[in-house]
Parts: C-alpha cells; sequence; structure tokens
C-alpha cells in the first residue's frame, strides 16, 4: 500500500471523522488536527507527483477558503475550528472539487442546524441529562457543531477529486 493510498483512505477520512465528533462532543476542532490534515496533503501530493502548477491552485484554493472563513469568523457567523477545516479541506479538494464541496456543506449544515433548533425545542431525554456535550448541543444559545456537516461533505466529494484518482491509480 502506498503512502498516499494510505492517506486518501485512512488519515484523511479519520481525520474528518475526529473534527466532527469533536465539534459534536466539545465545539472545537484541534489546531493540531488540522495541521495534521496540513502535513497530509503535502505527504500525499508529493506521493502523487502533483506539479508545482496543481500544487499552486491547490494552496490558492485553501489560502482563499481560509481568508472568507477568517472573515466570517470574525464577523461572529462561525468558529475558528470550522474556517480552519473548510480551509484545510479545500488544500486537498483545490478548486476541481470547491464548489461541491461548499454546496454539500451548506445543505449539510442548514439539515442539522434544523435539526438542531427541533431538537431543542424539546426536552433533553432523561439519560441524556448527564452528558455534558448533550447540555452543550441542546442549550438554545449554544452555536451549531458546523464541522459535522464540514467533514460530512468532505467525505461525500472526496472520491470525486483529482488527488483521490491519482492515490488510488484510477
Amino acid at each position: 500500500m502506498s503512502i498516499s493510498f494510505f492517506l486518501i483512505l485512512v488519515v484523511f477520512p479519520a481525520a474528518m471523522a475526529y473534527a466532527a465528533a469533536s465539534d459534536m462532543v466539545s465545539m472545537t476542532i484541534s489546531n493540531r488536527l488540522c495541521l495534521v490534515l496540513v502535513a497530509g496533503f503535502a505527504i500525499c501530493a508529493g506521493s502523487v507527483g502533483l506539479s508545482w502548477m496543481q500544487l499552486g491552485w491547490h494552496l490558492a484554493a485553501g489560502f482563499l477558503v481560509l481568508g472568507v472563513t477568517f472573515g466570517f469568523f470574525a464577523a461572529g457567523w462561525i468558529g475558528g475550528g470550522d474556517a480552519k477545516l473548510a480551509a484545510v479541506t479545500a488544500l486537498w479538494f483545490g478548486f476541481d472539487q470547491l464548489l461541491p464541496y461548499l454546496f454539500i456543506s451548506a445543505v449539510a449544515g442548514g439539515v442539522l442546524t434544523l435539526a438542531l433548533l427541533s431538537l431543542r425545542s424539546m426536552p433533553l431525554p432523561r439519560p441524556a441529562l448527564g452528558w455534558s456535550w448533550a447540555q452543550r448541543l441542546h442549550d438554545k444559545d449554544e452555536g451549531v457543531p458546523y464541522g459535522i456537516a464540514l467533514a460530512f461533505a468532505a467525505l461525500v466529494v472526496l472520491p470525486e477529486t483529482a488527488i483521490w484518482r491519482a492515490a488510488i491509480g484510477s
């Protein structure tokens, strides 16, 4: 198994699952996780032989999304972890699948938000009363763990990306 194959089939999906779970439980996405994803991309890009031009476009996509999402964070619309996760995912996908990723993220985020609003209007089930993360999710004054939607969209779009095709050899 090549390193790029391992990174694209194991590390990236595991990191996205961890980001979603972490955001759900603690409303945070670790800087370390984002750094692991950046390093994983660098190794994968080198392993699959991305040209300097292709690498530049991937970097441009990541920095563009970072700039936009940092503005969203500064406005208080999203969390800092969400901004970093969206940007590092854009780095992996480049412009090739950026719009589908952002569209699916928006739809999944809307569904997640509506589901949370609906659940927050009902009483928290008795077994969940002792779970601090469930109480936080149920709190009407808390935000939405948007990392769940970002990770979901990343996993949906990943098989359509050029880096996926290069890593699995198709």
